[in-house]
């Protein structure tokens, strides 16, 4: 191979003569001859990185020392890119979620076709025409099959507590989509950041008692990558979740993910000794959040009323609080806090109810309530909780 002291000087980005280069290569044990601004090399069979002539340079500059190189300011400006607030980073959940004590994992884009029918429901995934590997045979459209993977993975390794996450791309067909430079036709591939729990709830410690992960764990956990917003969980199937173990997650009126426990038929279809609780969320509803709006402190103090009310099983959460109507009138807020479901047939609570107590924070900011203001307003809130639920005072 040929070296070519310009062109060395070229790359390197500083002057260096011949005599400099002859030392380099007498150092090195790399036998050569000179000729008119050039030094032809012939490296020993042991040198097998040494194929071109950009390799002579760089071994060149590497025994001059790099700390010789100048230091020259670029041309063109540099300008910093800045995140608009509204907008966070992935990198920002990976932080959040590592410290909700999940681990990251990252998966193959190629999974079973199992997985897609069984998981994910997809009757007709995306294929591979070559495959690097016999099950490796389709693009997955859920994170879902990879993280049941790694979990049977640690399994088999004896680990009794697993908590892991993933944020990936998925790949379905869609008609709609055009090619284009970061798109190719009829392949929609969003972004999505799924997890899982499996095992205990936390760590074995004397402060708490071993309990079994469960959906509100997990529930509490979306909530918390969500915050401040705050999304909505509506009952819903999924066809790799527990029929009465799961539910939508909806933002702003749209669907954004699943949350729940993986069903029975699954949970023994991959031999797994109990059902572990994943959500999987579109990473476009993640990364978009609320600007914080600074508000005064009130100048009056809020009052708080508790009320025990008897409403039929088939009531939801949300339903009752939305009967409530936090913001409405003079009630500012509204939380459960109180459920109970006598074994027995009790005084005032029928077979198929059960008696919540919800409290309630009311306030109206230009005046101090009194208590006849307080028992209007108590009174027209029973009256439309009996209008729209059909709950009642419980006696």
């Amino acid at each position: 191979m040929t070296l070519r002291v310009a062109r060395a000087a070229k790359v390197i980005g500083m002057p260096v003569t011949q005599a400099q280069c002859a030392d380099v290569f007498r150092r090195l044990g790399l036998p050569f001859t000179e000729g008119d601004g050039t030094l032809t090399v012939t490296p020993p069979s042991w040198r097998f990185d040494l194929a071109i002539e950009e390799d002579l340079i760089e071994e060149v500059i590497r025994v001059l020392g790099y700390d010789r190189l100048p230091l020259t300011p670029p041309v063109a400006p540099v300008t910093a890119h800045v995140w608009p607030e509204r907008v966070r980073g992935p990198h920002r959940l990976r932080h959040l979620l590592a410290a909700l004590d999940y681990q990251e994992t990252i998966g193959f884009s190629f999974v079973e076709e199992r997985w897609e029918h069984e998981l994910s429901g997809n009757a007709d995934p995306i294929k591979v025409l070559n495959p690097i590997a016999a099950p490796l045979a389709v693009m997955r459209s859920s994170l879902v099959g990879s993280l049941v993977q790694v979990l049977r993975h640690n399994l088999a390794r004896k680990q009794a507590r697993v908590r892991v996450f993933e944020i990936g791309r998925v790949f379905m067909k869609d008609a709609s989509v055009r090619d284009g430079d970061t798109t190719v036709a009829g392949v929609h591939q969003p972004m999505r950041l799924a997890a899982l729990a499996y095992g205990a709830a936390e760590d074995l410690q004397w402060a708490h008692k071993e309990r079994t992960v469960d959906f509100f764990d997990v529930k509490g956990d979306v909530e918390a990558v969500f915050a401040p917003r705050r999304p909505r969980f509506a009952a819903a199937q999924h066809p790799a979740l527990h029929p009465g173990r799961s539910a939508r997650i909806e933002v702003d009126g749209a669907t954004v993910g699943w949350v729940g426990e993986l069903h029975p038929k699954w949970r023994q279809a991959y031999d797994l000794p109990q059902a572990p609780v994943l959500f999987e969320l579109e990473l476009d509803a993640l990364t978009a959040r609320d600007v914080p709006q600074a508000q005064p402190v009130p100048r009056l103090q809020p009052v708080t009323r508790d009320l025990a009310l008897v409403v039929a099983d088939g009531v939801a959460h949300d339903a009752l609080v939305a009967a409530i109507g936090p913001g409405e009138g003079l009630v500012r807020s509204a939380r459960v806090f109180d459920l109970y479901k006598p074994s027995a047939p009790a005084a005032g609570i029928g077979a198929h109810e059960r008696s919540v107590a919800v409290r309630l924070e009311l306030l109206d900011e230009a005046a101090t309530l009194n208590d006849e203001r307080i028992d209007a307003e108590l009174g027209r809130v029973l009256v439309q909780l009996s209008e729209r639920v059909g709950a009642r005072l419980r006696t």
